[in-house]
């Protein structure tokens, strides 16, 4: 069989991401199987798929410079184009010489001799004149916009809502390529032991910033890993891994997970209740409940109890105040993880956030008279925008006098984290400890 040609592959990946919206990752891994990628040339086939679509605006804005005729120019052309300027700006250890060489073959394979030559023009126009300023554009939300590659759109929401600085910081360190954290599996070892596991696998990690379960990849991918099988660690982002124990877990406790799917955080609470107590995890998706099961089995955790069910009929299901405590880790826009999930950003719009909010709210109201009196009650998303967030909580606090801001969340969660908590509401921004944007807020129904 002929070997694949990775360049060729990324830009059927991007064209596929940006014709049926297909999400990256899912399409990545199906693509690596179906071209019979080699291992070697994966790091590389990820970097130019995801690199491209980080910076899409951004690459589009300097090519608006060469086409003159951007609308006539074909779609697979046009990502050829990105993906060549993508390696020739960001890039270093690849010469332009083979960046070019490399597309004009593409172009050959792929279309004719015209379109070849058109594309080794646009190559060397933008090889001699270089990048431009962005010093140009003089309106603050369409210099980061397209500086970072953000829609106006959510610029200009996020700097109503954080300023002009805070939105910049956001939307670079958005660009910025995310490193793998990964839980250690308190049940079975401690970070250390993990750390040296791993190193005999050929991975160097070390502890985390941030959580305290938590260790970091400085190479290799943890997933690929006996440990890992073994159920010695779950792959997790650090901001993600404060849930667990913002909601403050003791042994015993019965506890529901409203949102539960891929179950992440309900393994990490079933650790923390020490294989006591019991989980129940919902999800609306059966197959969705499969992975939790799968998670479940991995870890050796018997203490959860997954079912395929929408959060908003839980009362169903279970009687009121049935719960010691409840987590709604809510669907929402992602716009905490766009460096992980770049093509977030581009799909989602404004009335998707006020639809979600809707479904985070009705969610918080399904749940609340399942939670005993004095029970906890843990919201949380990974977005940062405030509309699904604080204007949720207070919303629904302000509509449920039965619950009150817990004011005693900064007890369960590290110092790091302690000035950001106000009135019992955590937001954590990408640029704060270089994690995924996160949100926790802890309420705790009266007696």
């Amino acid at each position: 069989m002929k070997k694949a040609n990775v360049r060729e592959v990324a830009v059927e990946a991007l064209l596929k991401i940006e014709k049926n919206q297909a999400f990256s990752n899912l399409l990545l891994n199906s693509l690596i199987k179906s071209n019979q990628l080699d291992a070697k040339d994966v790091p590389l086939l990820t970097e130019l798929v995801y690199g491209t679509l980080q910076r899409k605006m951004t690459l589009d804005y300097i090519l608006s410079k060469y086409l003159q005729k951007p609308k006539k120019v074909e779609d697979w052309v046009k990502v050829l184009l990105r993906m060549s300027i993508y390696q020739m700006v960001y890039l270093d250890r690849i010469p332009d010489r083979a960046i070019l060489f490399e597309a004009v073959e593409i172009a050959k394979r792929k279309g004719h001799r015209g379109i070849s030559s058109f594309v080794n023009g646009i190559l060397r126009n933008f090889q001699r004149e270089g990048m431009p300023s962005f010093d140009e554009i003089t309106n603050p939300v369409e210099r980061i916009s397209i500086e970072s590659s953000h829609p106006k759109w959510l610029v200009e929401k996020w700097m109503k809502q954080y300023g002009e600085e805070t939105t910049a910081k956001m939307c670079q360190t958005n660009l910025l390529p995310p490193v793998q954290t990964a839980r250690v599996n308190k049940m079975k070892s401690n970070e250390s032991e993990v750390i040296e596991l791993l190193s005999h696998h050929g991975i160097t990690a070390e502890k985390g910033d941030l959580a305290i379960d938590a260790i970091k990849s400085r190479s290799g991918n943890v997933a690929l890993t006996d440990a890992f099988k073994q159920g010695y660690l779950t792959v997790q982002d650090e901001s993600s891994m404060l849930v667990g124990r913002a909601l403050g877990a003791t042994r015993g406790d019965i506890i529901l997970d409203a949102c539960a799917a891929p179950g992440g955080k309900t393994t990490h609470i079933a650790e923390l209740l020490e294989q006591s107590g019991k989980v129940y995890s919902l999800d609306l998706h059966e197959h969705k409940v499969k992975l939790i099961k799968d998670q479940a089995k991995r870890l050796e955790l018997t203490n959860i109890e997954a079912r395929t069910v929408d959060a908003r009929k839980a009362s169903n299901e279970f009687q009121e105040e049935s719960f010691d405590r409840i987590l709604v880790d809510a669907p929402c826009s992602g716009f905490g993880v766009i460096r992980r999930k770049p093509d977030i950003k581009y799909t989602k719009n404004a009335n998707d956030i006020k639809m979600l909010a809707k479904i985070q709210y009705d969610i918080l109201s399904s749940v609340s008279p399942l939670l005993k009196k004095g029970g906890t009650l843990v919201y949380s998303t990974c977005t940062i925008d405030k509309e699904e967030n604080n204007e949720v909580v207070d919303t629904f606090i302000q509509n449920h006098p039965e619950f009150e801001a817990d004011h005693s969340l900064a007890k369960r969660l590290p110092d790091k984290i302690k000035p950001y908590i106000k009135n019992g509401q955590l937001q954590i921004l990408p640029h704060y400890f270089n994690t995924d944007g996160f949100y926790i807020a802890s309420m705790r129904k009266k007696v």
